[in-house]
């Protein structure tokens, strides 16, 4: 019932949360990796070299973020959402008449940028800056749009493909891109305040001040939280980036393991709810260190899975890590180190996010130019996430009589 009233009195905020992180989609790499398959075969490219090539343009737009992701602490979400959802319209049509990998990387750049970057960032932010009792309901409804774009777009897109040019794909998904923009105005033109909030709206963070972004990166809070912030954009996007590699070693349809995204879906979202629930009622410290098991376990089920329902049961593990990640990981820095500098210090955390996609996908590909398959790579993953969650327990319990409440 909370959750319901919550919706019913902040609708207007949280539908315009849902439709940022639903248009993040195309700039995803579960959204990407679907023409993965053409990309490789217009441009004569390996698994190594496509991952290469996107392990670039995404460490690009991870450096930039570091810049750009300050600009969520000096504009308002109306205006920097739209130049943001102009720029991934402009990316989506620059993917379908892309014409040589050199500006493959520029686009996947573009793309990695506008999309997984700044919308990302923007729907944390915006529901960090909006809502301060009620944070975790914000960011677990505002994520459903994350998980409404993995649930409907990997499954139509798939299903266009027999009827339609892949590059014509990208100009629809260019299309629905700019639809989307006159929507979120509406919603927003009369917008909460972000950067000129009231002091004493302000919630303060560890030592009851609050952390900038250079006090932050000196922090051994903040070192230790690294594993935590980088792994699953890691190993998750290396998992949806390898998916047609997965398929054909494991002798699966792309179409039936597509299939299957409705189910990881639910996990998440159920997940989701249940850690915006808990944040709100015995705060983020008790979730942080448990949201890194369920991506182990559900890498070390689909290294052994053998058939598509073993296969379902690892994504639906591995949705419920995702579903935990999507709210504690964004609720954790506002709790940490206070919300006046929250974009700043957002936008470390959405670079090593960013970053991390990047490192992924290249790793991974080399491995498998080596002659390491990706099921194979998949339980050293499993081993990374468990070590993760230790060194996140370790700082939570080293650092949290700090908050001082």
């Amino acid at each position: 019932m909370d959750y319901f009233r919550f919706m019913h009195r902040n609708w207007l905020f949280l539908l315009a949360g849902f439709l940022i992180t639903f248009t993040s989609s195309y700039g995803q790499t579960y959204f990407i990796s679907l023409f993965a398959g053409e990309i490789k075969g217009d441009f004569g490219l390996s698994d190594g070299q496509w991952g290469g090539i996107y392990t670039i343009g995404t460490t690009l737009s991870a450096i930039t973020m570091i810049w750009a992701g300050v600009l969520t602490d000096r504009f308002r979400v109306r205006a920097l959402a739209l130049l943001v959802m102009i720029g991934l319209a402009l990316a989506c049509v620059a993917m379908a008449g892309v014409s040589g990998w050199i500006m493959l990387v520029f686009v996947i750049y573009a793309l990695r940028l506008t999309g997984q970057g700044m919308m990302s960032q923007l729907g944390a932010v915006a529901m960090v800056r909006w809502f301060e009792a009620s944070r975790g309901k914000a960011l677990s409804l505002a994520s459903m749009g994350f998980a409404a774009g993995q649930a409907i777009l990997p499954v139509v897109f798939v299903a266009l493909f027999a009827v339609m040019h892949w590059r014509s794909l990208w100009l629809l998904a260019a299309v629905l891109v700019i639809l989307t923009i006159p929507f979120l105005l509406i919603l927003l033109r009369r917008e909460r305040t972000p950067q000129s909030m009231a002091d004493e709206a302000q919630i303060a963070g560890m030592q009851g001040r609050h952390w900038t972004r250079g006090e932050m990166l000196r922090s051994g809070l903040f070192f230790l939280m690294i594993p935590m912030v980088v792994g699953p954009s890691a190993w998750g996007t290396a998992l949806f980036f390898q998916q047609v590699h997965l398929v054909e070693v494991k002798g699966w349809e792309l179409v039936a393991f597509v299939a299957l995204m409705p189910i990881y879906t639910l996990a998440a979202v159920v997940a989701t709810f249940a850690s915006g629930w808990a944040i709100d009622r015995f705060g983020v410290s008790r979730v942080v260190p448990v949201q890194m098991i369920p991506f182990g376990l559900g890498f070390a089920v689909l290294a052994y899975a053998d058939t598509i329902f073993w296969a379902g049961i690892g994504l639906m593990i591995f949705g419920v890590g995702q579903g935990l990640q999507s709210t504690g990981a964004s609720a954790f820095w506002p709790e940490y180190y206070g919300t006046r500098h929250i974009g700043s210090i957002k936008s470390v955390a959405a670079a090593l996010m960013v970053f991390g996609s990047a490192i992924g996908p290249g790793v991974t590909g080399a491995f498998i130019d080596f002659g390491v398959d990706f099921p194979d790579q998949m339980l050293p993953i499993a081993v990374y996430y468990f070590a993760a969650a230790g060194l996140a327990t370790f700082g939570i319990v080293r650092y949290r009589p700090t908050l001082g409440r």
